[in-house]
């Protein structure tokens, strides 16, 4: 069993910087890719960057610029620092990550909430 535990969400003013972690423990062998997705109320949930094993990055281009992932492989942990935060930045935040345990398996974060406000 795998567990994905997020950390760092909090209520921050526009123009404000966050960041994110998404600790990974449990039977694992290695992480392929880790990423963040996040769901806006009434909204869809979608993908906002993701990361390989070796450092190769995508971003969604609405948060090209302003946010950066990384990862710390021997920690098993990913990382997104959000900067210039604005309104629409404002959803629950989910970690996932494709993780050879028993197999390749895709797991899910419980979800962590940001929210942009003055």
């Amino acid at each position: 069993q795998v567990q994905l535990v997020e950390s760092g969400g909090d209520l921050v003013q526009p123009g404000g910087s966050l960041r994110l972690s998404c600790v990974a423990s449990g039977t694992i062998v290695s992480i392929e890719t880790m990423g963040w997705y996040r769901q806006a109320p009434g909204r869809q949930r979608e993908l906002v960057t993701n990361i390989g094993r070796m450092g190769r990055a995508n971003y969604a281009d609405s948060v090209k610029g302003r946010f950066t992932i990384s990862r710390d492989n021997a920690k098993n942990t990913v990382y997104l620092q959000m900067n210039s935060l604005n309104p629409e930045d404002t959803a629950v935040y989910y970690c996932n990550a494709d993780v050879w345990t028993v197999g390749l398996r895709n797991y899910w974060g419980q979800g962590i909430q940001v929210t942009v406000s003055s």
